[in-house]
């Protein structure tokens, strides 16, 4: 079924690539977001999604696939997607309505100027994204709820969620990282995200190569020296070394073994007790995990 990639499943697919590449790419794209989604239980009956597009490559390759994935009959859910512009200098406010009118695509655009709060509370010298992000997720939350919608999908895709594990390794004293599904402090929606298992390379190839109208996010000029910058370079010169490195890392993040760290509240060390009259060796960290620091 996923070989059969007809050009006529949505307006957002109009004008895409022949070549076989690309025809790979989407193939590739559907199943990793239907695992992710079969995976983490994101499909509930009567669901109904807040789709949150920040007009980035990440956000249109998701509302393209999610459509797609509809289109199937895979995703049994109703979609709405959802542009909050915030008021950053520069931010071509047009470019996602005209896009969603044109493509048919349900939405709701709201103007909600947070950017003049972030500026004002934010001291001079110090980014953003943090603040500007919280006061985002309000806004959204509160829309979803308007919108009588069961879950806020948002577009972090796998490089996102390692970046993330790793500012939390090393500023944060924590390990923790971008949940693919989360549940609000409310306890009245979810949180989704259904691009955990894509990369990041392959959402940018797919958005520049569907044309679709990429909107930058540097509009606030807080970007550079952010410690997600730095790790992202980290990141990229250990994927130059050894290919296939994130790969390998984000699923170490699915193969967690909470006996081998030394958080209590993780696992009960005090409760651990000798088995009398037995004896064995050891547990060992599977050997079949690569060295990759020989490589290094």
């Amino acid at each position: 079924m996923l070989d059969e990639t007809p050009d006529d499943i949505h307006a957002l697919f109009k004008g895409a690539p022949k070549s076989t590449e690309f025809r790979k790419l989407r193939k590739r794209l559907v199943q990793e977001v239907r695992t992710a989604i079969e995976t983490y239980g994101m499909i509930e009956p009567g669901g109904k999604w807040l789709v949150c597009l920040s007009g980035g490559k990440d956000s249109y390759a998701m509302l393209a696939i999610l459509h797609e994935l509809k289109w199937r009959g895979l995703l049994p859910v109703e979609l709405l997607a959802c542009n909050l512009d915030q008021g950053q200098p520069g931010f071509p406010s047009t470019v996602l309505p005209e896009f969603l009118e044109k493509m048919g695509v349900p939405h709701r655009v709201e103007y909600k100027d947070t950017y003049s709060i972030v500026v004002d509370k934010v001291p001079q010298g110090r980014t953003y994204c943090a603040l500007c992000s919280r006061l985002r997720r309000g806004n959204l939350y509160r829309i979803a709820r308007e919108e009588g919608c069961t879950a806020v999908v948002l577009g972090h895709h796998r490089d996102d969620i390692l970046e993330t594990f790793f500012m939390n390794l090393f500023h944060g004293g924590r390990l923790a990282t971008m949940p693919p599904k989360l549940l609000n402090e409310e306890g009245d929606l979810f949180v989704y995200r259904p691009l955990a298992f894509v990369a990041e390379a392959d959402c940018e190839k797919f958005s520049r190569q569907m044309n679709y109208p990429i909107i930058p996010c540097d509009l606030c000029g807080s970007q550079d020296g952010l410690q997600r910058m730095q790790v992202k370079s980290i990141l990229n010169e250990w994927e130059r070394r050894t290919p296939g490195r994130r790969n390998i890392m984000f699923k170490a993040l699915m193969n967690t073994r909470p006996s081998h760290l030394p958080d209590p509240a993780l696992f009960d060390f005090l409760g651990l007790a000798r088995r009398e009259g037995e004896t064995g060796e050891i547990d060992q960290i599977d050997d079949n995990i690569p060295d990759l620091r020989a490589r290094d």
